[in-house]
């Protein structure tokens, strides 16, 4: 039982690193969204022609966008990544977590 533990432990830290290195992007209209799919964001970037202060409120809502558009990728891929460690860890566990 106790390997089993054990064995989870470490898939659970190399699915953490896998994670890491995988990329996703959101876009919103001139506004880039980069983050990885553990839902860190890595890069912003705002096309130059939005930088101006009457454009301020249009920008956030940019942002928002972008950024729930590159979460929601993060989030499926995180989530395909998790159902195919559990399915090789514990056959019969592998539709716990959707399909």
């Amino acid at each position: 039982m106790f390997g089993k533990l054990g064995e989870a432990k470490q898939k659970a830290e190399e699915m953490k690193l896998k994670l890491e290195a995988i990329t996703v992007e959101g876009n919103a209209q001139g506004v880039t969204v980069i983050a990885n799919a553990n839902k860190k964001i890595i890069s912003i970037a705002i096309a130059p022609e939005l930088l101006n202060p009457e454009n301020k409120e249009q920008i956030e809502n940019l942002l928002m966008v972008a950024i729930d558009n590159a979460m929601n990728q993060a989030e499926n891929i995180s989530a395909a990544e998790m159902r195919a460690m559990m399915g090789g860890m514990m056959p019969g566990l592998g539709n716990l977590f959707g399909n």
